[in-house]
């Protein structure tokens, strides 16, 4: 297997974080086992084998028409299982922490222009922070980045502070 084969998959935009193609994994798992039991009836039987496709989720059949995966392939749906438990462990992940929990139309909005900005398979990893008041904590493996009101607030401190004086009229303000 190639790291160019595993590079070209694309994500949809339901697929946000690691968990969520964990899931995508073990659903090609349970498809590729259903297969094989199928395939293993029809043998039992002396049929030739025919796949019925088992119910799948909203991500996995956007994920296969994304990348115009055959998951009746055998040979191919074992391919899939392999590139997938790869990228599972070497997609990049991007944290992010928010003051308020993010819906997930925002987050699939935000992973969609991240994989368009940054990198084609990113995904993300959301926390949780009430403290930031606003915006967000950003966390790369080689870049932290605080784009928090707390932050803004805390860096403008002695313009707010002279804002503040002026309008009170010459007073102290500490």
């Amino acid at each position: 297997m190639s790291e160019s084969a595993v590079s070209t998959y694309t994500f949809p935009p339901a697929l946000v974080t690691r968990a969520d193609l964990a899931h995508l994994v073990r659903e090609v798992e349970a498809i590729d086992n259903e297969f094989e039991a199928q395939k293993a009836r029809a043998r039992a039987a002396g049929k030739q084998v025919a796949y019925s496709m088992p119910n799948a989720s909203r991500v996995m059949v956007d994920f296969l028409r994304l990348n115009s995966v055959d998951i009746a392939d055998d040979k191919g749906r074992v391919l899939l299982k392999e590139q997938l438990r790869t990228l599972k462990d070497k997609a990049p992940i991007m944290h992010m922490t928010f003051a308020v929990e993010a819906d997930p139309l925002s987050l699939s909005q935000l992973v969609t222009y991240l994989r368009k900005e940054i990198h084609p398979q990113t995904l993300l990893s959301v926390g949780l922070q009430p403290a930031l008041v606003g915006g967000a904590f950003v966390r790369t493996p080689n870049h932290v980045h605080d784009f928090s009101l707390r932050e803004r607030l805390g860096a403008k401190r002695d313009v707010i502070a002279q804002d503040l004086e002026s309008l009170l009229g010459g007073g102290v303000v500490q």
